[in-house]
């Protein structure tokens, strides 16, 4: 150490200035800092505004000397550096100093943009499985470009070619729970999106899923289109069938592209939303629309198979066709998955 002193004050002040900024990033790569403390100390060591953006998510973060955030729009930068992981730009990061840039500033920027591959490296793919809305969108929206959905599925901790399974959730419990239930020795990720939560993961184990969650299973290998498919199926699920997954709803997938107008219009769907207004009779058309069977609707019912009968009669007479018919029993089954779909 001593040999290492004297070596270092024989060298120029500059040298020693680039030296000294290098261990201070070794010294906060060691302690595992988050991006926004990575800009916190950034700040304070160049004395003016440091910055920090990741392509992937769009989103800037600033901080001052203080270690404050800076409001407003951000100031023309004065320096930046490209943020590279995997031979891949992935963001960049830059200072806001006012005036010329000092000597040190590029190598401060160097070692701070190699901080940040860093971190994204580490935490990017990281354990927990909630993750950030705007990233998982990215990943799963049908208007992202190739390259932004490549680089937003790496740094959600996915292969960009691998194939996912995306599941549309609505569940009274958290989505991290839900996540682990669905995919608890894999990847996975999970965040609230539009009007209900996404999960995304290589397979999935509809099994473990508790009651009271309803789970869409999109079955595509691309995360846009297994998302399509994941929303179109929660549409379908039911009380009595909660988790859907699109390969099984086959034909009736169709349904989902009528328009909601139409589907309300429809006299058999009218008569539907009408018999809903007596619960009984609604329980009693769905037990027998799911099971196809006078006898077995009773046992799930824990009614009489003669008073089933004798509603489904009253019911067949409300919507104008036999019930008892395979053909009014398909009709009564089409309209009621109809008259579910427009409110999903």
């Amino acid at each position: 150490m001593e040999a290492l002193a004297v070596r270092l004050s024989q060298l120029d002040a500059q040298v020693e200035g680039a030296i000294r900024v290098v261990m201070f990033y070794d010294t906060l790569m060691r302690r595992r800092v988050d991006l926004p403390a990575l800009a916190r100390a950034s700040a304070g060591l160049a004395e003016c505004v440091a910055g920090i953006r990741l392509h992937a998510t769009g989103r800037s973060i600033r901080r001052a000397p203080d270690g404050g955030e800076v409001p407003g729009p951000a100031a023309p930068a004065s320096s930046t550096v490209p943020v590279v992981l995997d031979e891949e730009d992935i963001g960049a990061v830059w200072l806001e100093r006012p005036g010329t840039p000092l000597p040190l500033d590029e190598v401060l920027l160097d070692r701070l943009a190699i901080a940040a591959a860093a971190v994204v490296e580490r935490y990017g793919p990281a354990r927990t499985t909630m993750a950030d809305p705007a990233l998982v969108e990215l990943a799963v929206s049908a208007g992202t470009e190739e390259a932004a959905r490549a680089r937003a599925l790496r740094l959600l901790g996915f292969a960009a070619d691998a194939p996912l399974q995306a599941v549309a959730v609505r569940s009274p419990l958290p989505l991290d729970r839900i996540g682990g239930l669905l995919c608890p020795s894999r990847p996975v990720k999970a965040a609230p999106l539009a009007d209900a939560g996404i999960v995304l993961a290589v397979t999935v184990d509809r099994a473990e899923l508790p009651s009271g969650v309803r789970a869409g299973i999109g079955t595509a290998g691309r995360p846009d289109l297994s998302w399509r498919q994941a929303r179109t199926a929660l549409r379908f699920t039911t009380e009595r069938r909660p988790v859907v997954a699109h390969a099984e709803l086959g034909a009736l997938a169709l349904l989902a592209e009528v328009p909601a107008e139409t589907v309300r219009a429809n006299a058999d769907v009218q008569a539907i939303a009408r018999l809903a207004e007596v619960p009984q009779d609604l329980r009693t058309l769905e037990a027998y629309c799911a099971t196809g069977s006078l006898r077995r609707a009773a046992d799930l019912l824990h009614l009489h198979h003669s008073s089933v009968a004798r509603r489904l009669d009253l019911i067949g007479r409300a919507l104008g066709f036999d019930l008892t018919e395979p053909a009014g029993l398909s009709r009564a089954a089409l309209a009621l998955t109809a008259w579910r779909l427009p409110d999903g």
